[in-house]
């Protein structure tokens, strides 16, 4: 009985367990379709193996023609003449520098010491050291600016510049040679000719070889093969003009074009040539005058710093005062590099010969069509002066009106220069 009561007074045992339940949606059945291999069997297999290991696979280059490889040859002499030009160009321009600076230190130190020898002198001190020492420095600065004046370093430096702007664009036509493919025997005998032409124009040596620096007059530079074209040729067909009467064009070319091109060579040929050679000749003579006065201004020094302190002052004032004018001077000419200027001027009037004959030889050609495009030669020849097309033909027109009218032409080709 007491058991029953207990039953009753004490809570259940039972725990209530309450579930909770979550409810995720269904994916949908998705069905990704891969493609199959082919079945290979393992013979096939087998064989492809050994076929990649075994025997690798051997690329065949295109097979360059004989002329292709003999300009290829020809165009690695050129890449290596170009950064040859390139080093010695920097090699003469630092001896340009170095040596300016050097000589006018020199001749300055030697005219303070005779300038100040006499005062020394006074003070107790031994005169003929500084007059001695003076003396030296007068004849070492003479000797070298004979030296220097002879050679012309910022002459030398300007000639490796043109060489190695003209190799560079030898080696762009032979590129553009290869490039384009079915190269003939002449284009090869032509680089060869304007590679030895342009070594023979700016040569790398300085003894035996080395090109005159006080020539009599100024002479064009020359960097081009010699061509043979006959006198008769040049001179058909000198006094054409514009006219309404023009054959029908052919590869580019017309009667208008070829007279057009006759008046451009004669405005380059009588304006622009003989001006650049007018003024290289008034360098060449400014820059003579320099090249003597140095050195004789520094012998004369010299001779003075001798006689500082013997009979008078007359010595003293001599050699300070030449030696001072040694110095202005050879900064002038060097430090004004006169000689780079005489060989900008030579090469200027170079470039108008080498137009000149460009287009008097094309023109001789009567054949039109085995001449390059008329109109593609007359683009360059107007980028080479400056000038539009228009402004090519405006020239042409002005230079026929002014020869027929018997009037000088009162314009230059070149709008670069």
């Amino acid at each position: 009985m007491a058991s029953l009561q207990a039953s009753f007074l004490l809570p259940s045992s039972r725990k209530t367990i309450t579930q909770a339940s979550i409810h995720v949606p269904k994916l949908p059945n998705l069905r990704i379709s891969v493609p199959r291999l082919p079945k290979t069997s393992t013979a096939s297999l087998k064989l492809i193996e050994d076929l990649c290991l075994n025997q690798p696979l051997n690329i065949i280059p295109p097979t360059q023609s004989p002329l292709t490889s003999h300009l290829h040859a020809i165009l690695d002499i050129v890449a290596d003449r170009v950064e040859m030009h390139n080093n010695i160009c920097q090699q003469r321009d630092n001896w340009n520098s170095l040596l300016l600076n050097s000589i006018n230190m020199i001749t300055l130190a030697a005219s303070v010491m005779a300038a100040t020898a006499p005062a020394v002198g006074a003070l107790g001190a031994p005169l003929l050291a500084f007059k001695l020492s003076s003396a030296l420095l007068f004849s070492a600065a003479t000797g070298m600016l004979v030296m220097v004046n002879k050679i012309q370093p910022s002459q030398l430096a300007e000639e490796q510049r043109n060489a190695a702007r003209l190799f560079k664009q030898l080696q762009t036509q032979i590129q553009t040679l290869i490039t384009v493919g079915a190269p003939t025997q002449r284009d090869v005998d032509s680089a060869m000719e304007k590679v030895l032409a342009l070594d023979k124009a700016y040569p790398l040596p300085l003894l035996g070889v080395m090109l005159e620096k006080f020539p009599k007059k100024l002479e064009p530079a020359s960097w081009w093969p010699n061509s043979s074209h006959s006198d008769e040729s040049k001179t058909e067909n000198e006094n054409s003009h514009f006219d309404g009467n023009q054959r029908q064009g052919s590869n580019g070319w017309s009667d208008q074009l070829e007279a057009e091109m006759r008046e451009v060579v004669e405005v380059v040929k009588t304006k622009d040539a003989q001006d650049y050679v007018r003024l290289g000749n008034i360098v060449l003579k400014v820059n003579k005058t320099l090249a003597i006065s140095g050195p004789l201004l520094t012998g004369i020094a010299a001779l003075g710093s001798a006689f500082v302190g013997d009979w008078s002052s007359g010595g003293m004032v001599v050699a300070a005062a030449a030696g001072s004018l040694a110095a202005a001077v050879n900064a002038l000419e060097h430090g004004g590099q006169i000689g780079m200027v005489f060989e900008m001027y030579r090469n200027s009037a170079g470039f108008f010969g080498v137009m000149e004959e460009s287009i008097r030889g094309t023109l001789e050609e009567t054949d039109w069509e085995k001449r390059e495009n008329g109109q593609v030669f007359e683009r360059k020849v107007a980028l080479k002066l400056g000038r539009s097309l228009s402004q090519l033909r405006q020239l042409a027109a002005k230079s026929s009106a002014a020869r027929q009218e018997g009037i000088s032409m009162d314009e230059f080709a070149s709008k670069l220069f």
